[in-house]
């Protein structure tokens, strides 16, 4: 009986040990990683590219932003690869606006030269990702289709025109891929754009009346958000800020996505400038209660649905606290919410290329 406890101590002494090894290298991967000199590979293996990508390579775009374009599309397997290998190797190749159809898990290198192959850029054709303005939308298509960009400019002055009753076609230009026929008028385009849009709001039961104001919504949820799980949530915020009887918000959104939309702030980064959250215009939800007086982006299906259908939950705060993984934490209080915002703070000071 002795022997069968003492064997029972050990197994729970190394089961304790297993456990606390395992939430080490969980929690300290990457620093363990370094220490040890155990870095994974930055790029993929010959052989392994399947399934297929779109890559959309905008004028004026060089090696750095095509790496993360690259990664962003599952093509490459870490955001500095593709860049770093035209370092290493001393390549500054010329890159051709337009979208590339590649693999998915491909080497930096067969991205490359996938990329200076004509064969795979997609003629007449425009990928739009998901939370682009109007004003970033446009030279995408006028890149992709051959359509002069002031053929654009002048297509959407008038939203009207495609039975939309609003000033602008903010949150109208749906994300997605398009291909056109080579006569198609920048006109025909927009209209495209803006039926797919319809599909998505009466996919997803929202009142005709009710458009504008889901599309606000869901253009908010499209930049705050990072994980799709957490656009259902994000939604059930933006529902609890705005309830009547909330004391703790008082109506106030106070979303950075708006303050930095109102003023045309797009650094790239999530911090907002003291400008944006005090400047007094219509979208600043730091200094109005309530929605903005429209769209700040062009939301995807995602974003539309959760607006439609928020998350159950109590929460009145988030914030992402590791710009990498998306990782985002919800909270109900505010002592609470500064507690996250301190995680984020530590994270960037750890990260401070990570756009923080």
């Amino acid at each position: 009986m002795g022997g069968w406890i003492a064997f029972g101590v050990v197994l729970v002494l190394l089961g304790g040990l297993a456990g606390a090894g395992l939430y080490v290298w969980s929690t300290y991967e990457e620093q363990i990683r370094d220490v040890m000199g155990w870095q994974e590979p930055a790029d993929y293996e010959p052989g392994m590219a399947t399934g297929e990508a779109l890559v959309t390579i905008s004028s004026g775009d060089t090696g750095g932003p095509i790496s993360q374009s690259l990664f962003d599309a599952g093509v490459t397997k870490t955001p500095d690869a593709f860049y770093d290998m035209l370092v290493e190797t001393g390549q500054n190749p010329t890159f051709y606006p337009g979208v590339y159809q590649l693999q998915q898990m491909m080497t930096s290198e067969a991205a490359l030269e996938a990329l200076q192959n004509p064969e795979n850029k997609l003629e007449n054709s425009a990928l739009l990702p998901e939370g682009l303005t109007v004003e970033q939308s446009l030279p995408l298509l006028a890149e992709g289709t051959g359509i002069p960009l002031e053929d654009f400019e002048a297509a959407v002055a008038d939203p009207s025109q495609y039975g939309v009753s609003a000033d602008s076609l903010e949150g109208w230009l749906f994300p997605a891929m398009y291909t056109f026929d080579p006569d198609t008028t920048a006109a025909d385009v927009v209209q495209t754009m803006v039926d797919r849009a319809i599909v998505s709001l009466d996919a997803a039961g929202v009142p005709e009346e009710d458009r504008e104001e889901i599309l606000t919504i869901a253009s908010i949820i499209q930049r705050e958000a990072r994980e799709e799980d957490d656009f259902y949530k994000v939604s059930r915020v933006i529902q609890n800020r705005l309830a009547p009887d909330n004391e703790e918000t008082f109506g106030r959104l106070e979303m950075d996505s708006t303050a930095q939309y109102g003023i045309g702030e797009d650094d790239g980064t999530v911090s907002s400038s003291e400008e944006a959250l005090t400047d007094d215009n219509p979208w600043n939800t730091y200094v109005h209660p309530g929605l903005p007086i429209g769209p700040i982006a062009n939301p995807g299906d995602v974003a539309i649905d959760a607006a439609m259908n928020p998350a159950d939950g109590p929460w009145l705060y988030f914030v992402t606290v590791n710009l990498d993984t998306g990782e985002t934490v919800f909270t109900n209080t505010y002592a609470d919410h500064l507690v996250a915002v301190e995680q984020w703070r530590d994270w960037c000071s750890e990260n401070p290329d990570s756009g923080c």
